[in-house]
């Protein structure tokens, strides 16, 4: 016998005590030390029971069929009903019926292998070790699986996080080219969950928003930095230059195989749409527009007019927001500067919350 296989623990039930002390006699001389016997088909099933309730359930049932008060099959229903879907638990029936019905019926119960009576040592000894063995390899590999896949779900969240680290980089290497602060693109992905937040997407769906927001002007790396960084008026021809960024973006962005970066480009695409049917690159108006577009609008104009950039000052905070209110039904969708407004009343120190390190969205 495999000396793995000495520590099985066996439970016996046969109504005639006389087929249970042979059995186990067999079982003892065949090298099996933990061995269980009863003649109560009741107290099999608490036996059962109660071993798996403890962590150290057993690893193999040998079962009559035909006993008083509780049938064998009784007995098998009970037990397979309390695995799982994933555990080989052998069971090995022992009976004089030696009908082909029987034996049917038996191993659609559950049971995994049927012997009748009489038997002879040598087959009690093969069939106990087989079942015991495959048992035995059925565990190593659900350990097996398990393990890969933990080894898969951690290199997934190691890949997760540096395909997140390099869009991070990549924001802030077009934001670097145009504002000094580097970081209106988190401002702008934290406010935009913010408002998203406020108007009930679900938290899936805001950390999404939270995540590629700050992809909205990555097109700004194909912007020339005479026009990028000019600090005065832009000429007609000039403002259509810096227009094309956002089709740079779109292009940047474009057949990505994730939802975040799907969902980037469709926020590079749109957040220059004005409610009003004015903004750019496709004049989009009202509800025409994505709802992640009338979004960032809001949050990326609020943080541009609360900063410093080449060509103008930071307004005052109030400033900033009775100009997100002016642009009502007009720049911004009207149900989104009714969440910015929400947001601005519950964090009266708006800019200072998105200043700071960490995610403002966080509940608490």
């Amino acid at each position: 016998m495999d000396a793995h296989l000495n520590d099985a623990r066996i439970l016996i039930v046969d109504d005639e005590l006389v087929n249970t002390v042979l059995l186990e006699r067999l079982l003892h001389a065949a090298g099996y030390a933990d061995v269980t016997r009863t003649t109560e088909p009741e107290e099999a099933v608490a036996l059962f029971a109660a071993a798996r309730a403890q962590g150290r359930g057993f690893d193999l049932l040998c079962t009559d069929l035909h006993m008083p008060r509780m049938t064998g099959l009784q007995v098998i229903d009970a037990v397979v009903a309390g695995l799982p879907d994933d555990d080989f638990f052998p069971i090995l029936v022992l009976t004089a019926d030696a009908t082909p019905e029987a034996e049917q019926d038996a191993l659609q119960r559950g049971a995994k292998d049927f012997l009748t009576k009489p038997f002879r040592k040598d087959q009690i000894r093969l069939r106990v070790a087989n079942l015991l063995r495959t048992r035995y390899l059925q565990a190593k590999l659900r350990d097996h699986v398990d393990r890969l896949e933990e080894m898969v779900y951690a290199r997934t969240i190691e890949l997760e996080a540096a395909r997140l680290d390099v869009l991070d980089r990549l924001a802030a290497a077009a934001e670097y080219r145009d504002y000094a602060t580097g970081r209106h693109t988190q401002r702008v992905g934290l406010l935009a969950a913010l408002l998203a937040r406020q108007l009930g997407l679900p938290r899936a769906e805001v950390e999404l928003i939270r995540r590629a927001a700050p992809l909205h002007d990555v097109g700004k790396i194909g912007v020339p930095d005479h026009i990028l960084l000019k600090p005065g008026k832009l000429t007609d021809e000039e403002y259509d230059l810096m227009r094309d960024h956002v089709d740079v973006g779109v292009r940047l962005l474009a057949n990505g195989r994730s939802q975040l970066i799907a969902l980037a480009q469709q926020i590079a695409e749109t957040h220059h749409e004005r409610w009003d049917g004015s903004g750019y690159p496709h004049g989009l108006r009202g509800e025409a527009i994505p709802q992640v577009g009338l979004l960032v609008a809001v949050a990326d104009v609020f943080d541009t007019l609360a900063h410093e950039r080449p060509y103008k000052r930071a307004w005052p905070v109030d400033e900033a927001i009775a100009e997100i209110v002016r642009q009502r039904g007009r720049w911004f969708a009207p149900h989104v500067v009714d969440a910015f407004l929400a947001v601005v009343d519950a964090r009266p120190r708006l800019l200072a919350d998105l200043e700071r390190v960490g995610d403002p969205t966080a509940e608490g």
